[in-house]
């Protein structure tokens, strides 16, 4: 019988908080026990809006003013079975792509982490599969491993999606990887597969994989304690000096040892500075929002 462990990963809601599921130019305050119906719309995720199509759950705000999440393991970590699914209060599966809140306010956000730094298992969110579960990648029917440890907590944004059909033109017109967009945590702990982190963005990197543009947001964790040095692109490289080449050359090269040629980086092959990172951020999430409210094409995506 497969094993299966809870672990709370996420602070209860306090009484009032910052929140939306879209991210504007500011956050929305709501109360927290605030229903849907009482929501401002249009982005208000799963607020109004019953999917049609083969998805069979409706918008929900379930997940958006319960933030207090669990994650539960199913099978043995390095098998084929394993998953890591995330819960609600009431113990519901929801999912960590879809229903865990991009933004909180005051340029903090939500980030959920995949990899644990010092660790090479790749693991990553399901995007095809019901919930969106943590697994470990396979190619071949066989699990999949980097070469070398990362050297810092890896994962992803929230309610955010690169969409494979638009093309970037400020990098070499690459088209989005059809993922959520990967965060890059730079501070001391080694943080566990599921837990989610507030997180200040700091710098952007547009790696190259493939001729595909695939995000890589540097931030650090605001219980991190250098998080307070920390603003922007130039802090990061006084504070962490060496940091941001060592991510990009970790990146770059990770693939060579299979055979396969390096990742290149656009934009000068520079990291861009925190206006830039939350530029990106705001137009994945605008893209996320169009994929789950289907004004584009999901594919084999899960939407739920």
């Amino acid at each position: 019988m497969a094993a299966t462990r809870v672990m709370i990963t996420a602070a209860a809601a306090t009484t009032t908080q910052p929140t939306s599921c879209f991210l504007s130019k500011r956050a929305f305050l709501l109360p927290a026990k605030t229903s849907c119906d009482g929501a401002l719309s249009f982005f208000n995720r799963r607020a109004a809006l019953v999917l049609k199509s083969n998805s069979k759950r409706p918008f929900s705000c379930t997940a958006i003013y319960n933030p207090q999440t669990k994650v539960q393991e199913e099978g043995q970590s390095e098998t084929l079975d394993y998953r890591v699914f995330f819960l609600d209060g009431s113990g519901k599966k929801v999912s960590p792509w879809h229903d865990i809140p991009l933004t909180l306010g005051d340029g903090v956000f939500n980030f959920i982490v995949e990899i644990p730094k010092e660790s090479k298992a790749k693991m990553e969110v399901a995007t095809d599969e019901d919930f969106t579960p943590i697994k470990q990648d396979t190619k071949k029917g066989k699990l999949r491993y980097y070469p070398y440890n990362i050297n810092w907590n890896y994962g992803l944004l929230p309610q955010t999606w690169e969409d494979p059909t638009q093309a970037n033109s400020e990098v070499e017109g690459a088209f989005g990887d059809n993922d959520p967009v990967d965060v890059v945590e730079i501070g001391e702990a080694q943080r566990k597969i599921g837990e989610v982190l507030k997180i200040k963005p700091l710098a952007a990197l547009a790696m190259i994989d493939e001729g595909e543009l695939d995000w890589k947001i540097v931030a650090i964790s605001l219980d991190d304690p250098k998080a307070h040095l920390v603003n922007d692109v130039d802090d990061v490289e006084k504070h962490f000096p060496g940091t941001l080449t060592a991510i990009r050359d970790w990146f770059r090269d990770y693939k060579i040892p299979d055979g396969k040629p390096a990742n290149r980086f656009g934009l000068g092959d520079k990291p861009a500075n925190k206006d830039y990172a939350l530029k990106i951020i705001h137009e994945t999430n605008e893209s996320w929002a169009k994929l789950v409210k289907r004004s584009v094409d999901a594919g084999d995506l899960s939407l739920f």
